[in-house]
C-alpha cells in the first residue's frame, strides 16, 4: 500500500529517472518528505494526547490576559456613597455641591480609584482614561510582539517575555500615587501583555492537524473565560483595596513563566519557516513520543519557498491581496472588540449587582467556548461570524430599551438579554481569531493575528468613553454597541471562506493554493451547469 505524501527512491528508480528526464543527480534519496500537516495527519495524529496537553499548557496565560483586561471593572468602578447624618446611600453623581464632611464612601476611600482620588463631578471622565490607555498600549504592543514572534524571537520566547513584563507592570501599578501615573502604568501594562493572546492562540493552533485548528483555538478561550470568572471572587475578597487586587493578580503570570512555560514547545511551523528544520523535526518527534508513536528515522520536511522567508513582513505589505484581506479583518475586529469589551465594561450600567453580572458573563463565556467548538466543527467561518455579530447587536439594542424600565421583571430580562449579547459577542470574537489564523500563511500569521488584536483593542479603547456616557444615558451606550456589532458582521461578508482549507507556509504558496481552489470550484460549477 502506498503512503500519501511519501517520496522514496532506490537506485533503480534513479536510473530510470535519469534516462527519462536526463537528471544527473537526485536531491532526496531514501527520504520520507512531508509537509508538517502530513506529519500530523499520518504519523503524530491530528489531535492526540500530546496536542491536547500542549494546547492546554500554552493556553493557561489567557487567564491572566482576561484578568488584566477586565480588572478595571472593579478597580475603576463607580462606587456608592452615603450621607453621614442619615446613612442614606446615594450615587456618586449626586455628590456634586455637597461639602465633603456631609458624605462618605461606602466600602472606604481606598476601595477603588474613583473613591481614592475623588474622580467625580468635573473629574468624572478621568475614570475612563486608564482603561483607554491600557487598550492603546495593547494596540502598540500587538504590533511589536507580532513582529518579534514572527521574526527572530519566536512564539514561545515572546510569550515568556510578555508574561514576565506583565507581572512587573501590574505590580508597579499597585503603587500608583495619582490617576496620571496610574493611567501611564496601565498603558505599559497593556503594551507588555499584548503578546499573551496572540502567541497563545497561534502556538496552540500550529501544533495540531488541519481539522482541529478551530476547536483548539476555542479551548484557549476557555481559559480566558476562567480568568473572567475568577475576577469577581478576587475582587470581592479584596474589595477594600484595589491595590492588593493588582498585586495578587501580578504574581500569576510570573509563576507561569517560571514554572510551566519551560515544558511547552516552540511552533514547528515557525521553526521550519525560519530554516531551523532540525529543531522542527525534534519538536515533532517529542510530540509523536508523547502520543506513543514514532516518526521515520529519515523523515525530511519539505522546505517552504525561500524567497518568502526573508523579510516576510515587508513582503506582506507589498502583497495587495494580503493587505486588502487584513484591512477587512481589522474592520470586523474593531467592531467586535468595541462590543465585546464594551458589553463587559458596561455591566456597571445594568440595573443589577455588579459581581453577579460579571459572574453570569463569565459562565456564559465558558458556555460560548463549547458552543463555539461545536459550531466551528459544522459551520463555515464567514456566515458563522456574521450571524453572531448581528445577534450580539440586536441583543444590545434590546438591552438599551429595557434599561428604561425599572421594575423587577425588566431588570431580570435586561440581564438575560445582556448575557445573550455577551455570549454572541464572545463567540464572534473567538471565531474571528480562528478565522484570521486560517486566512494567512505561517510566515506572516502571527503578524496578522497581532494586527487583528490591534483592531480588537482599538475598538476596546473607545469603549470606556461610551461606558462613561452610559452612566448618564444607558440606552445610548447599548444602542451604539448594537449598531457597531451589526456593521462588523456585514464587513466580514467580504472575506473568503477557510473551513478545512490547508494551512500554507508562505504568501506565494497560499496565493497559488487559493487560485487553484478557485479554479477548481469554477470548473466544477461550469461542468454542473
Amino acid at each position: 500500500m502506498d503512503t500519501p505524501g511519501l517520496v522514496e527512491k532506490n537506485s533503480s528508480d534513479e536510473l530510470s529517472d535519469s534516462k527519462i528526464e536526463g537528471a544527473t543527480t537526485q536531491q532526496h534519496v531514501n527520504k520520507y518528505e512531508y509537509t508538517i500537516d502530513e506529519v500530523f495527519e499520518q504519523h503524530i495524529g491530528p489531535f492526540g494526547f500530546a496536542e491536547i496537553l500542549h494546547a492546554l499548557l500554552v493556553s493557561i496565560p489567557l487567564i491572566f490576559d482576561a484578568q488584566t483586561s477586565f480588572i478595571s471593572i472593579f478597580s475603576d468602578r463607580q462606587p456608592a456613597a452615603r450621607l453621614v447624618e442619615t446613612g442614606t446611600t446615594i450615587k456618586s453623581s449626586s455628590l456634586c455641591g455637597l461639602s465633603p464632611e456631609k458624605w462618605e464612601w461606602v466600602g472606604g476611600r481606598k476601595s477603588n480609584v474613583v473613591s481614592e482620588w475623588n474622580l467625580i463631578c468635573q473629574h468624572k471622565f478621568l475614570v475612563a482614561l486608564p482603561s483607554t490607555f491600557f487598550f492603546i498600549g495593547s494596540l502598540f504592543g500587538s504590533g511589536v510582539y507580532g513582529y518579534l514572534a514572527d521574526s527572530w524571537l519566536g512564539r514561545k520566547k515572546a510569550l515568556f517575555l510578555s508574561c514576565l513584563l506583565t507581572f512587573a507592570t501590574a505590580f508597579l501599578t499597585s503603587f500608583s500615587p495619582s490617576i496620571w501615573v496610574y493611567a501611564f502604568l496601565r498603558f505599559t501594562n497593556g503594551f507588555v501583555r499584548s503578546g499573551i493572546g496572540s502567541c497563545c492562540v497561534v502556538l496552540a493552533s500550529e501544533t495540531v492537524g488541519r481539522k482541529w485548528r478551530g476547536q483548539t483555538g476555542q479551548y484557549g478561550f476557555l481559559f480566558f473565560a476562567l480568568g473572567l470568572l475568577s475576577l469577581p471572587l478576587m475582587a470581592y475578597l479584596e474589595r477594600k483595596s484595589w491595590r492588593n487586587l493588582y498585586r495578587i493578580m501580578s504574581y500569576l503570570p510570573l509563576g507561569y513563566a517560571l514554572l510551566m512555560l519551560p515544558f511547552t514547545f516552540e511552533s514547528p511551523r515557525w521553526l521550519l519557516v525560519k530554516g531551523r528544520k532540525r529543531e522542527a523535526i525534534k519538536v515533532l518527534k517529542k510530540l509523536a513520543r508523547l502520543n506513543g508513536k514514532k516518526l521515520p528515522a529519515d523523515l525530511n520536511l519539505i522546505d517552504p519557498p525561500k524567497r518568502d522567508n526573508q523579510r516576510s513582513s515587508e513582503k506582506f505589505w507589498k502583497t495587495s491581496w494580503a493587505v486588502k484581506r487584513v484591512v477587512m479583518v481589522m474592520i470586523a475586529g474593531f467592531g467586535t472588540g468595541f462590543v465585546y469589551y464594551g458589553i463587559q465594561l458596561n455591566a456597571e450600567n445594568l440595573n443589577f449587582n455588579l459581581y453577579i453580572s460579571v459572574i453570569i458573563n463569565g459562565v456564559m463565556e465558558i458556555v460560548s467556548v463549547f458552543v463555539g467548538t461545536f459550531l466551528l466543527g459544522i459551520m463555515n467561518r464567514r456566515p458563522l461570524f456574521s450571524s453572531l455579530s448581528c445577534l450580539a447587536g440586536i441583543s444590545c439594542i434590546l438591552c438599551g430599551v429595557l434599561s428604561l424600565q425599572h421594575v423587577t421583571f425588566a431588570k431580570w430580562m435586561q440581564l438575560a438579554v445582556e448575557a445573550v449579547g455577551f455570549t454572541a459577542s464572545g463567540l464572534a470574537y473567538n471565531v474571528l481569531y480562528t478565522y484570521c489564523i486560517e486566512l494567512f500563511p505561517t510566515s506572516v500569521r502571527n503578524l496578522a493575528v497581532s494586527l487583528l488584536r490591534q483592531a480588537f483593542v482599538l475598538g476596546a479603547s473607545a469603549a470606556p468613553w461610551l461606558v462613561a456616557l452610559g452612566r448618564k444615558s444607558p440606552i445610548m451606550s447599548f444602542i451604539m454597541f448594537g449598531v457597531v456589532s451589526v456593521l462588523s458582521g456585514v464587513a466580514s461578508l467580504l472575506l473568503r471562506e477557510t473551513r478545512n482549507v490547508p494551512m500554507c507556509e508562505t504568501l506565494s504558496q497560499q496565493r497559488k493554493e487559493e487560485e487553484e481552489l478557485s479554479g477548481t470550484k469554477h470548473s466544477n460549477s461550469t461542468t454542473n451547469g
